[in-house]
């Protein structure tokens, strides 16, 4: 509890820490506005919610901070949630064509909030899959970063609600749809679908320069060596924070410390 509580107000402050205790105490979230000197517009949290470790993650342990060969001209952004990693790619990144994909509603909602002001950044909704369709949305429980997709009537066997159907689409698709020649950085976290997007990348991992992703076997057993079958052919590899970076000669390498 009290680690709890010092992440939360070393994260969004006292204002934030209030907001979290009321919303605890009233059973609700409340839209919280962050402004930092090194992104350009304001970015809206929900508290209490997934959000705030999100946040810290992305912007106060700074995961996605790399050293790189060439500034990225595409960035995919695959479980985009609310859109944060997104923001940070696209202020360190100015130039770079953003593709956010987030499958939830409610996250697809604030996500399209906070990016509407880049020009760079395409909200999409939809869920990264193993082929293009349609595909069940669920949700295991795990706050606002942790919902699930699966195909057809997989989640009535493990009694997880379905919260609604949403669009399913390969990386080929979507490198298809929005005419890409390539795609420099492929950001991946969609909580356990690495596993059946990872177990055919014939059509687009060669077209891929680098893959930043967080792996989710503890939730989907077999994720990890669909993720590594699917993903020969990188140079390098590294961890930082929770995510796995894979990079094709040194386009990206591992921040100094």
């Amino acid at each position: 509890m009290i680690k709890a509580v010092t992440n939360i107000l070393s994260t969004v402050g006292l204002h934030g820490l209030y907001c979290a205790v009321k919303g605890k105490a009233l059973n609700s979230t409340s839209l919280f506005e962050v402004k930092r000197h090194d992104i350009k517009f304001p970015i809206s949290l929900r508290i209490p919610s997934s959000d705030v470790s999100t946040y810290r993650q992305v912007f106060i342990n700074q995961e996605y901070d790399f050293r790189e060969e060439t500034h990225p001209k595409v960035i995919v952004d695959a479980g985009a949630n609310i859109g944060l990693a997104s923001i940070y790619f696209a202020n360190k990144y100015p130039k770079a064509k953003l593709i956010a994909i987030e499958p939830e509603e409610g996250n697809f909602e604030l996500l399209k909030k906070n990016v509407a002001p880049y020009i760079t950044i395409i909200p999409v909704q939809a869920a990264l899959w193993s082929h293009n369709g349609e595909i069940d949305l669920v949700d295991p429980e795990r706050g606002n970063w942790g919902f699930m997709t699966e195909e057809g009537n997989a989640s009535e066997n493990q009694l997880r609600e379905v919260c609604h159907k949403v669009r399913a689409m390969t990386v080929d698709k979507i490198i298809d749809d929005y005419d890409l020649d390539k795609i420099d950085i492929l950001k991946i976290d969609i909580e356990g679908a690495e596993k059946e997007v990872f177990s055919d990348t014939s059509s687009w991992i060669e077209r891929v320069d680098a893959l930043i992703i967080e792996l989710h076997e503890f939730i989907k057993h077999g994720c990890n060596r669909s993720f590594y079958n699917g993903s020969n052919g990188f140079d390098s590899e590294w961890q930082q924070g929770e995510n796995v970076y894979l990079s094709r000669g040194t386009y990206l390498t591992r921040r100094c410390t």
